[in-house]
């Protein structure tokens, strides 16, 4: 039997068990650090297919690796779980209904994500029994992407060190690969102390922590000139030393996330920042301390990897949608704001003519697939694969899981994905994913084309933006919890 059949049967097979799964996880909808029920569900589902799950890793106690095989090649699936706050939101439903009780939903699609991943790894190893041939495959539970990096953890935990290729997906309007770059970013919390005096009887008594961070901010607003014009530079207060006015401040604190295209440009613009603050201190005589939180590189597209999605996603197709989908995606459309509806509009209509505009807004989920074109260009985000893709040749496919137009982190997003509409997806995600890890057990050789594409672009070298002496911000009882979970 063909690889391609072996995977599309192995997913057919586990269509109950997978809706069960991603079911478990969308109604819990947990946040970053926080994925327990998530993450319990996603290692139930592995033991029972007969992996060896690792619980805990990288200090992590939602993070998991679950593995099958033996021998080379390695290759890793990446699964995300988390979810975001104030996305609640009736599976299917096109109108704004939270469901009462729960604050979270999951706005990027991040069940469907972690469901697919799962789908692909157990199809891979139905794969390799089937083919007799050599290989392990490895389900990596990613907690709090969104929120806490938790990949750029795993990777200075060495875990995917030992892997000749890593792939994942992400829910999008669209089929295709994900063929940019991403945006290196650190996370940095600048604390300021000071002294306290009154304000208008003894002011030169005082040291002001708030001054210190706002010459800081003005600081900062004239380095943005000087910096390379992709950089991005984004800061809010998180302490502004108390509510008295009449009062000095003696605390202050102001968080930035520093973006740039590369790695070591968001260290080079760190460096600056850090100089600014000690300059602010000076000036008001405060101290300073700078706190790096955590931070990501920037995703590195592999090409063979890339190439090797591509070409599975042609054999396989995308998800195949219904009427019912389309005029449940039709009415998500139209829930849509006025302006971006019109937007999406007049952009097709530039492309295909407004005809076939409308004949696409009265069917808006897409089942073309994209081209491949690699491009240097960074996307405006960032996201915590770019750290994977630093340290093993990485590629990501995108399936279409909403429909056009709509934004990520929105309820309309929560309410597709926990409809029809994301079970095709998800479906058809771990499809593709398991075919393409097929096509690298059938040509080992393709990993060594790959090892040097990445070896060209990096030297071999990855830094990790979280020092060794940051710790991944485990919310306070999240560890007590997860154990008595089982966990």
């Amino acid at each position: 039997m063909e690889a391609k059949s072996i995977v599309k049967e192995a997913v057919a097979k586990r269509v109950p068990a997978l809706r069960e799964l991603h079911q478990r996880i969308w109604e819990s909808a947990e946040l970053g650090y926080e994925e327990i029920k998530s993450a319990l569900a996603l290692r139930d589902f592995m033991a029972s297919e007969g992996f060896a799950v690792e619980t805990g890793v990288a200090g992590i106690p939602t993070a998991f690796v679950a593995s099958y095989g033996s021998g080379k090649p390695i290759i890793g699936i990446l699964a995300e779980y988390d979810a975001l706050s104030q996305l609640s939101q009736q599976p299917g439903c096109p109108t704004k209904d939270p469901i009462p009780g729960q604050e979270g939903g999951h706005g990027c699609g991040h069940s469907a994500l972690g469901t697919g991943s799962a789908a692909a790894a157990v199809a891979i190893k139905d794969y390799l029994e089937a083919t007799g041939k050599s290989g392990t495959v490895k389900l990596y539970g990613c907690p709090a992407e969104e929120n806490g990096w938790g990949k750029t953890f795993m990777a200075r935990a060495g875990l995917f060190d030992e892997l000749d290729c890593a792939f994942t997906w992400h829910p999008s309007y669209d089929n295709g690969v994900w063929s940019t770059s991403s945006l290196a970013n650190v996370s940095v919390k600048f604390k300021f102390a000071g002294r306290t005096a009154h304000a208008a009887a003894a002011p030169h008594a005082g040291r002001s922590a708030l001054d210190s961070c706002e010459i800081m901010n003005v600081g900062v607003n004239y380095l943005r000139e000087h910096v390379i014009p992709e950089a991005r530079m984004h800061y809010a207060y998180l302490d502004v030393g108390g509510t008295s006015p009449n009062v000095v401040q003696d605390h202050a604190c102001v968080h930035y996330f520093l973006r740039a295209p590369k790695s070591a440009q968001v260290q080079e613009i760190l460096a600056r920042v850090k100089d600014i603050a000690k300059g602010a201190a000076l000036i008001c005589g405060t101290e300073c301390i700078c706190e790096i939180q955590s931070g990501m590189s920037d995703y590195i597209p592999n090409p063979t990897m890339s190439a090797v999605i591509q070409e599975s996603l042609t054999e396989l197709g995308a998800p195949e949608f219904d009427g019912a989908d389309q005029a449940l995606a039709t009415q998500f459309f139209q829930s849509l704001p006025e302006e971006s509806r019109q937007q999406v509009l007049a952009g097709l209509a530039r492309r295909f003519g407004e005809e076939r505009a409308r004949e696409i807004a009265a069917a808006p989920l897409e089942e073309t697939i994209s081209p491949l074109v690699l491009t240097k260009v960074a996307m405006p985000g960032s996201t915590d694969v770019g750290d994977v893709s630093y340290v093993t040749p990485t590629a990501q496919a995108t399936l279409a899981g909403f429909c056009i137009g709509t934004t990520p982190h929105t309820w309309q997003v929560t309410g597709q994905i926990g409809s029809s509409i994301g079970e095709k997806c998800y479906l058809k995600a771990g499809e593709v994913l398991a075919l393409s890890a097929a096509k690298v057990i059938d040509q080992p050789e393709l990993c060594q084309q790959a090892r040097e594409e990445l070896l060209a672009e990096t030297g071999g070298v990855y830094d990790c933006p979280a020092p060794d002496d940051v710790l991944p911000p485990i919310p306070e009882g999240v560890a007590q919890r997860a154990k008595e979970a089982g966990l």
